[in-house]
């Protein structure tokens, strides 16, 4: 039985129908008004064959679950079949708001890009559309203490768990091994003023950067660029309770800390951290260094220089001299489990069996490269032993757990979008220039609560 959100002011005569909230949710970009989904009364399944509706932006995930079907089939009630729907990550919220309204067609189980997720945030439509899994995480002793609150942060709102994470992205500095030692350059600075100082000679003697930037036209990537730094330094675009926090020392610093790099030369800029400029700038040994996350390697170096297999490293990033934590987190994808349907239990069963036990955990590392998301399962000894061929043998998990206990959490707004738009611009104005850092930052605050209404 539906009942309309306590966020809208309904006729006291005649209240709305269920179809006319949920369109003006989709035709708003889902604003506050989505009911479950589930069509009238759904008797759940408890056990036997099911065929599972999963939703993803990407074939690994899709790979991956298939791959993990006979454990799911082992550690459950369940023999799970999938039938899986791919598109892009904004497409799938768009997607599964759409069908919402149409009462028809949701998915079990879907995928939410963590720049796509905050869509779902607002008023109250992952509460009427998700499973809380919270709940599935309680069944297990221990468990909730052991999953990282970086990584459950950005999926949880009011105390409830609305996506598993697929990883730990950690914030590492990659660097080319080969090229550090040609020119006599340190690897591994302890402040990111030594790291600017290194930077300074590395480009004046020899015309490389040691990190890049994105400049061009994807926001979300120009953001993040910016975010990593500014996070890792201790400040967070918005709170918890999704009160913007952008306006900060904290902003400031780590603005003019790239605006630095870029008049410098140690950092540069990119169009983005994928295209056929980075890809030019990585061969010709021109960057050569890279603050990105763990996963950069699987999707940044590995596919665009194959050839330099060995000639790379990894180090913990600098810290900030006046504060903050040893890295950042960026980018995730948080499963969640559709509510009201029949198959709800079957796929938060399949979902805990897959991504939540510490054998799953290890598997996705080594089918995925995607840290885990459970503290415990970084003491795993062969994981501890494990050794990386493009990284010319480092062992990874020496710097992932020097680094574990001190990641930030991380906190969106359904709002994210809105600010996006104008903090690129304005991080954009002070590369270029054209405002002071501490300008910047403070424009494009105001201008985010201009336009957002807050």
């Amino acid at each position: 039985m539906f009942t309309p959100s306590r966020h809208l002011h309904p006729s006291p005569t005649r209240p709305p129908s269920r179809r006319a909230l949920l369109r003006g949710a989709a035709g708003l970009g889902a604003t506050a008004a989505l009911t479950a989904c589930g069509q009238g009364a759904t008797t759940p399944r408890t056990s036997g064959d099911v065929t599972l509706a999963l939703w993803t932006h990407d074939q690994n995930y899709e790979d991956f679950f298939t791959r993990s079907i006979p454990a799911a089939n082992r550690l459950t009630d369940f023999a799970y079949h999938l039938s899986t729907t791919r598109a892009g990550a904004p497409d799938l919220v768009t997607k599964l708001l759409a069908q919402a309204v149409a009462e028809r067609g949701v998915p079990d189980m879907v995928g939410f890009e963590m720049s796509a997720f905050p869509r779902m945030l607002r008023g109250d439509i992952a509460e009427r559309l998700l499973r809380d899994l919270g709940e599935d995480v309680a069944r297990t002793p221990g468990l909730k203490e052991d999953l990282l609150p970086a990584r459950t942060a950005p999926f949880s709102k009011d105390g409830k768990l609305y996506g598993l994470d697929s990883d730990t992205p950690l914030i590492v500095h990659y660097y080319r091994r080969d090229l550090f030692e040609k020119y006599g350059l340190p690897a591994g600075a302890d402040t990111w003023e030594e790291f600017a100082r290194i930077g300074e000679r590395a480009h004046r003697e020899h015309g490389v950067a040691l990190n890049a930037v994105v400049t061009g036209p994807d926001v979300n990537q120009v953001v993040q660029s910016f975010q990593m730094l500014f996070n890792q330094r201790g400040g967070g675009l918005f709170d918890k309770d999704q009160r913007l926090t952008l306006d900060s020392h904290e902003a400031v610093e780590a603005l003019e800390f790239i605006c630095r790099g870029l008049r410098a030369g140690f950092i540069t800029p990119v169009s983005d951290y994928f295209g056929g400029p980075m890809q030019a700038a990585l061969k010709q040994g021109k960057v050569i260094g890279v603050l990105m996350a763990t996963w950069f390697k699987i999707y940044g170096l590995m596919p665009n220089v194959p050839e330099q297999k060995g000639r790379w490293g990894m180090a913990a990033p600098p810290r900030f001299a006046a504060g903050g934590h040893a890295t950042a987190t960026t980018g995730g994808t948080g499963f969640g489990v559709l509510r009201g349907k029949p198959n709800t239990l079957a796929a938060a069963e399949f979902l805990r069996s897959t991504y939540l036990t510490h054998e799953a955990q290890v598997r996705r590392f080594h089918d995925l490269g995607y840290l885990p998301t459970r503290a415990s399962v970084y003491r795993d000894k062969a994981l501890l032993r494990t050794t990386d061929a493009y990284l010319g043998g480092q062992r990874p998990f020496d710097v992932y757990t020097a680094l574990l206990d001190d990641v930030p959490r991380v906190y969106v707004s359904p709002d994210q979008s809105i600010l996006n738009d104008v903090l690129a611009g304005c991080l954009l104005g002070a590369y270029r220039g054209d405002l002071t850092p501490r300008a910047a930052i403070r424009k494009a605050a105001a201008d985010f609560r201009d336009q957002a209404g807050r």
